[in-house]
């Protein structure tokens, strides 16, 4: 929030979608409700998981524009104010990599790192794309640009392949810059590649096949100004 003050920005929302916490997530959450007016939260009810939580914000942001954010710190605020220059700019989408030049990863595990190359690399051969970091949660998208991707299948990590390709596919038009990602500190990741994997592929493959068998059916029908 100190990063929007600083840049001017006041007129903002933050939702928290709260997924099924055990601890005193929801007790924090409302202590910091009081506190400031800009944040707002949601219990996310069942099904729950991470595809879920995200759809719930999805469905109900306010703005003219959303940000996906992880809540594990691992993504920077001062990227967010980035994607919104980007969006004044005119661009419909603005996708963030953390492998290009002016990018900054800090302690990614190496393991995760070379699955992670591989699938990008898979996806970028696949739809002959000009970016490296599909595979990354952290985009921004305008209102029409959400409204236009439904429906949205995804009920798990894959939700964050889906979202970006069905946006290239469907001709919105996108800008990518470098960004800062920190492995989380505290808590263990709930994405589970071995389970993934096929659910990644499956997403993947389907949006594919929309671009190469449906005659732009689903393409936007007017183009932003």
């Amino acid at each position: 929030m100190q990063a929007f003050s600083n840049n001017g920005i006041a007129d903002y929302e933050i939702l928290v979608i709260n997924d099924n916490s055990t601890d005193a997530t929801e007790n924090k959450l409302q202590g910091l409700v009081q506190a400031y007016s800009q944040i707002r939260y949601l219990n996310n009810s069942p099904p729950h998981g991470f595809g879920f939580a995200v759809k719930r914000g999805l469905e109900n942001f306010r703005g003219e524009a959303v940000c996906i954010v992880m809540a594990d710190l691992s993504d920077s605020p001062e990227d967010i104010l980035k994607y919104y220059e980007k969006l004044k700019d005119g661009y419909e989408c603005v996708f963030g990599s953390r492998f290009m030049r002016g990018s900054k990863v800090i302690s990614y595990p190496k393991h995760k790192f070379v699955i992670n190359r591989l699938a990008n690399w898979f996806i970028k051969f696949l739809f002959r794309l000009d970016y490296n970091d599909i595979t990354n949660a952290f985009k921004c998208y305008r209102r029409e640009v959400i409204e236009g991707i439904q429906p949205i299948l995804s009920h798990h990590f894959n939700l964050t392949v889906e979202l970006p390709l069905k946006a290239i596919v469907r001709g919105y038009t996108y800008a990518k810059i470098p960004v800062s990602w920190t492995n989380r500190e505290v808590g263990i990741s709930k994405l589970k590649l071995q389970e993934m994997g096929s659910r990644y592929l499956f997403i993947v493959l389907y949006v594919f096949l929309e671009s190469l068998l449906s005659k732009g059916d689903y393409r936007r029908k007017t183009k932003h100004t």
